[in-house]
């Protein structure tokens, strides 16, 4: 069995998240959505597809996997926005052989396509398109598919508790780490700490309403609570009296201190001050300033409306927080409104609220933003990225002038000068 992971059109409203990174990548819980599939579906032939311009990079990320060809093959196709689960695994056991689409409402989870039809499938600048898939045999299943990233942040405290039972099974050894004296594990049974993680004294890990999930090489420094449901990745640190609420993961290499509740950070990004973080998606490569804050809620009690790829959609809830774009730095006492958006590499500062939706590329403070150089963007990416020891690709600086063009008709809207 061959198994193609694919970006659909759809992707777009994952933006800005997934400027820089196919939206398989994207976490939720302790892995990402790529790693949840083949959790599910075990294969040795993979092929990873993406929208073009990221094709390059997602190759040197992943040299064991095909990017972006078919193989001369049968093959099954998931939905890169799939939160996998053991419907796909039960699909796949019964299949009759027959080509056929499963779809939760319109959205397509998989395919089955014979190698005869494979060309009707073709790869575009803004994903997989497949001709005629309306001739194929049609079946509805349940299986959660992501459309937005306030979703991701949603699912993420359950998707924390199953992937705490999936790696509590393969875990021989669930407290390997050095936990000193005065530091407090509540329901130790719903803990794992992992090989050279560091829990200092004072540090509370209260598991008595979630599990956590301490990777290798996290130090939690003294004074911090963390309440689960909640996940740290690999070589990560939690600050000195950080709050780390239940509903929260945090990717590799990152670096949080203050009040964090119901987020999702990609891995090498930093809030390492005081402030609030609430039902946030936060990317890679993000730095929030000290004092930076983000509104959750609207005073209404209203569901919060949010501005993806310059549309408006109603989030249908009332607590959505902001979502940022990698690579995206904030100053000291930013503020937040109640569901911002901020586009890839935009550096903004003043103590006062920026405008909801700020396109990649943003330069200023409230009221007055241009465009952030590209060549400055890319060089201080490059800094920052060397910092933790990783050299920017050809192929990366390639894909930041690509967003950087990409979003040109969006500055030229939304910044005011």
């Amino acid at each position: 069995m061959h198994l193609c992971i694919v970006e659909d059109q759809t992707v777009k409203h994952l933006l800005p998240l997934t400027h820089l990174q196919p939206s398989f990548e994207l976490r939720c819980g302790c892995s990402t959505l790529r790693e949840k599939i083949l959790s599910f579906i075990p294969s040795k032939n993979v092929s990873l597809i993406t929208r073009a311009y990221l094709s390059e990079y997602t190759q040197e990320c992943f040299p064991s996997f095909q990017v972006n060809t078919f193989p001369n093959d049968d093959v099954w196709l998931i939905n890169s926005r799939v939160i996998a689960d053991e419907t796909l695994t039960r699909i796949m056991k019964k299949h009759d052989g027959k080509e056929r689409v499963f779809l939760n409402n319109d959205d397509v989870v998989a395919m089955f396509v014979k190698r005869k039809n494979l060309p009707l499938l073709r790869i575009t600048g803004s994903g997989l398109q497949v001709a005629r898939i309306q001739d194929f045999l049609q079946e509805q299943i349940g299986c959660n598919v992501i459309r937005f990233p306030w979703e991701l942040v949603q699912h993420n405290a359950e998707q924390i508790e199953k992937d705490f039972l999936l790696l509590k099974r393969k875990t021989k050894k669930a407290i390997a780490g050095n936990i000193y004296n005065g530091a407090h594990l509540l329901n130790q049974k719903n803990i794992l700490v992992g090989s050279g993680a560091v829990i200092k004294p004072g540090v509370v890990l209260d598991a008595e309403h979630g599990p956590i999930i301490i990777e290798k090489n996290v130090t939690i420094m003294p004074n911090a609570v963390i309440a689960g449901p909640a996940f740290i990745g690999e070589g990560s640190q939690i600050k000195i009296g950080a709050k780390i609420y239940p509903g929260t993961s945090i990717g590799r290499e990152c670096r949080i201190g203050g009040e964090v509740t119901r987020s999702i950070f990609q891995s090498y990004s930093n809030k390492a001050h005081d402030g609030f973080v609430g039902d946030s998606y936060i990317g890679s490569w993000v730095n929030l300033g000290a004092d930076t804050n983000t509104s959750n809620l609207k005073n209404t009690y209203g569901n919060v409306n949010v501005f993806i790829n310059g549309d408006e959609f109603n989030s249908g809830s009332q607590f959505v927080g902001l979502t940022m774009g990698d690579h995206s730095k904030s100053g000291i006492n930013v503020m937040f409104n109640t569901g911002s958006v901020v586009g890839t590499s935009c550096n903004i500062f003043g103590a006062d609220f920026p405008q909801k939706f700020l396109p990649s590329y943003s330069w200023g403070s409230s009221g007055s933003f241009t465009t952030f150089d590209i060549e400055k963007s890319i060089e201080i990416a490059r800094r920052m990225m060397s910092r933790r020891g990783i050299t920017m690709s050809k192929a990366y600086e390639s894909m930041m002038r690509h967003v950087f063009n990409q979003t040109k008709q969006e500055r030229k809207q939304w910044l005011k000068k």
